[in-house]
């Protein structure tokens, strides 16, 4: 069945019109008439089942049938906080990954050593919508504007229930797994610094900020697949 996002999209109503877009979509692609069934999800749990009553080209019109409040809800809550790469595409290609298994935010962070010093969202948040629709999710996960270390590190101390740890190449500090330190269902923040790894000073200001120093084995990961590999790790711990 076709699946589509209507951020608009109000628990309380019989009815909903689809963008131009979408609606484009529906009747010239997918070739969707009157009557045919399809599925709706609205980002913030909402998964619905509705019912084409007027396909037209920019401005479908559709019969709600039924919703389910906080499909598939997580228990759990993962924020990974990654400095992004210089090939954006690897970006997207985790985010995607990331939303498939299950992600609630990301953050992209500026650090010492990033070779990008800017991101922007727009095409990013189009990548983890299509992942969230191929994955059957309808929750959609936050992006946020890219941001300094310093400065992430001051936003979230305020944040006293964060499980935090930070992942780092350094070989003097005892480190754990994240399957040592971290308990099912809790909230949780990783944070994956650049290909260049994070300063020793970064670092150091991290774990002042209660972050906890993890391995992720012993291979040397690039970033992309280090941010996904502690994404997974989390989804396993709370499976």
């Amino acid at each position: 069945m076709h699946l589509f996002y209507t951020a608009d999209l109000n628990p309380g109503q019989s009815s909903f019109q689809l963008s131009e877009e979408e609606s484009k979509h529906a009747v010239r692609v997918l070739r969707l008439n009157v009557g045919d069934k399809v599925q709706l999800i609205d980002g913030i749990g909402g998964f619905y089942q509705a019912e084409i009553a007027d396909a037209h080209p920019k401005r479908t019109q559709l019969k709600i049938i039924s919703h389910i409040p906080e499909y598939q809800k997580s228990r759990s809550y993962l924020h990974i906080a990654v400095a992004p790469t210089k090939n954006i595409d690897r970006i997207e290609w985790f985010l995607e990954k990331a939303t498939e298994i299950g992600i609630q935010e990301i953050t992209p962070i500026i650090s010492e050593h990033s070779e990008r010093k800017e991101v922007k969202t727009e095409r990013l948040n189009k990548v983890i919508i299509s992942a969230m629709k191929q994955s059957l999710k309808a929750y959609l996960p936050v992006l946020n504007e890219a941001v300094t270390l310093d400065a992430f590190l001051k936003s979230i101390e305020a944040e006293t229930d964060l499980n935090k740890a930070i992942a780092h190449c350094e070989e003097d500090q005892d480190k754990k797994y994240l399957n040592q330190i971290f308990e099912p269902n809790k909230r949780y923040l990783i944070l994956i610094g650049p290909e260049g790894d994070f300063s020793p000073s970064e670092i150091e200001k991290a774990i002042s900020a209660g972050f906890i120093p993890v391995s992720l084995g012993e291979a040397r990961l690039r970033t992309e697949t280090a941010a996904l590999y502690a994404c997974t790790e989390i989804a396993l711990l709370n499976r």
